[in-house]
C-alpha cells in the first residue's frame, strides 16, 4: 500500500558523498557533518551516523536542543554549536558535552560560570571546548574588531573549565562572488595565525560546502558541510556538476484519475480550465508537506517515466496533474492508474526532477526546498534499495 507522501533518503549515498569530499580537502584537514534542521529534512540522527561511517570527524548543529537529540541517541562524536545559544539554553547545551562558539567576553563569563554545574552531565569530557568567530564579512554573528576578538580568546585560555579549541569565520559568497570570499580569507587568516601563535595548537575553519568545493585555500584544518552531504549543488545549478549523489527523493501517489471536458476546471479559484478533454490525476500530498502553493501551474510530477505538468492550485493536501490528451482518446480510460507512483523529487525510468529544479521554479535555493519537507512525511531509510530500520 503506498503511502500519500513519503521521502526516501539513502544513507549510503550520502556516506558516499562524505568520502568524495574529504577527498577533495587539502592534506590535513576533516570534515565536520552539519546536521542542523533536521539534517535539513533527512534526519538529524541517522544522517549524522552515516556522515560519522564516512569519515567525518565532528557534527555541527545550530541549536541546544539539536545537539540533545543527537547525544540523546547515543553518538559521542564532537558536536559543535554554530548558533547562538541564550542564557535559558546554555545550561541544555553544556549539559550535552558540546563545543560552543564565543564572539564576547560576557558569553565567555557565562560559560565558564555554568561549567561546574555542567560538569556531571559532561560525562567526564574535561573543559568545555570554545571556538572564537571573528566576522570577517557574513555580518552576523562574531565581532568584527580583531583586537576584541583577541580579547575573547585571551578570556577563554584563561577561565577555568573552558579549553580555546578553536577560531572560525563563516564565508559569505563562496557560492558566487570568489573575490569577496579571498578578502574575508585575507582578514581572518592572519587573525587565526596569530591565535595559533599565542596559543598553540588550535582548530581553524571557514569553509562551507560552496568554499569546499571552489575555494581550496579555506580549508585550513577542518570544513564545515551541510547541503553537499545531501548530493545537492552549493551552488544551486547542477548536482551532477559535484560529482555527488542526491540522497532523497519525495514521492506521492495518484489517487484519482477523472476526465475533465473542455471547460472543466481543477482546484481551488480555477486557476486551470481545461482547453480539450483530458485525463486528471490527484495526488495526495501539498504544501503541508512541503510542495510550495508556488509550484502552482509551475512544476512537474513523474509518473511511470514520464513528465506530467502540475496544474491547478497546489493546495494543503492535493495537488493534481494533466495527464494530456493522448490519452483522453483512449476509451478505456487513461494511461495512468490510481496507485501509481508520482515522484516530484527524484528519478522515475529516464526522467528526473532534481532538488534544484524545484528550488529554480520557486526562484529559492535548495536548502529552502528542503527545510520545508515537513514532519508529516514519514522518511524511510535505506542502503542503495535495503532497508534501514
Amino acid at each position: 500500500m503506498a503511502l500519500r507522501a513519503l521521502a526516501r533518503v539513502n544513507l549510503a549515498a550520502i556516506e558516499r558523498n562524505v568520502v568524495a569530499l574529504r577527498a577533495r580537502l587539502d592534506e590535513g584537514a576533516e570534515l565536520c557533518a552539519v546536521v542542523k534542521a533536521d539534517a535539513s529534512g533527512h534526519g538529524a540522527v541517522p544522517v549524522a551516523r552515516a556522515a560519522l561511517a564516512g569519515g567525518a570527524t565532528t557534527l555541527a548543529v545550530a541549536t541546544a536542543g539539536e545537539a540533545v537529540e543527537l547525544r540523546a541517541a547515543g553518538l559521542t562524536a564532537p558536536v559543535l554549536v554554530l548558533g547562538a545559544i541564550s542564557d535559558e539554553e546554555l545550561p541544555v547545551a553544556l549539559g550535552a558535552g558540546v563545543e560552543v562558539v564565543a564572539s564576547t567576553e560576557r558569553f565567555v563569563r557565562e560559560v565558564a560560570a555554568g561549567a561546574p554545574a555542567a560538569a556531571g552531565g559532561r560525562g567526564g569530557r574535561g573543559p568545555i571546548s570554545v571556538h572564537v568567530k571573528l566576522d570577517s564579512g557574513m555580518g552576523r554573528l562574531g565581532t568584527r574588531d580583531t583586537e576584541e576578538a583577541f580579547a575573547v580568546a585571551q578570556a577563554i585560555h584563561g577561565a577555568p573549565g573552558l579549553r580555546l579549541a578553536g577560531v572560525m569565520t563563516h564565508l559569505a559568497t563562496a557560492d558566487g562572488d570568489l573575490a569577496f570570499a579571498a578578502a574575508q580569507l585575507e582578514v581572518f587568516a592572519p587573525f587565526a595565525d596569530e591565535l595559533k601563535r599565542r596559543y598553540g595548537r588550535l582548530r581553524v575553519h571557514a569553509a562551507n560546502s560552496a568554499a569546499t568545493l571552489r575555494v581550496p585555500g579555506s580549508h585550513f584544518d577542518m570544513v564545515r558541510c551541510g547541503i553537499a552531504l545531501y548530493g545537492c549543488d552549493p551552488m544551486n545549478e547542477d548536482p551532477d556538476s559535484t560529482g555527488l549523489e542526491q540522497a532523497m527523493e519525495l514521492s506521492s501517489y495518484v489517487a484519482a484519475v477523472k476526465r475533465a471536458e473542455a471547460g472543466d476546471s481543477v482546484g481551488y479559484g480555477r486557476r486551470f480550465i481545461a482547453e480539450r478533454p483530458t485525463w486528471v490525476a490527484t495526488m495526495p500530498i501539498g504544501y503541508a508537506d512541503g510542495v510550495r502553493r508556488g509550484l502552482t501551474n509551475n512544476c512537474d510530477v513523474l509518473i511511470q517515466g514520464r513528465r506530467y505538468p502540475v496544474i491547478g492550485t497546489v493546495s494543503m493536501d492535493n495537488i493534481t496533474a494533466d495527464l494530456g490528451p493522448a490519452h483522453a482518446a483512449h476509451s478505456a480510460g487513461p494511461a495512468v492508474a490510481v496507485g501509481a507512483r508520482a515522484v516530484l523529487i527524484g528519478r522515475s525510468g529516464e526522467e528526473r526532477q532534481t532538488v534544484e529544479d524545484i528550488a529554480h521554479r520557486l526562484d529559492t535555493i535548495n536548502h529552502e526546498v528542503l527545510c520545508g519537507i515537513s514532519a508529516r512525511v514519514p522518511r524511510q531509510y535505506h542502503r542503495d534499495g535495503t532497508p534501514v530500520s
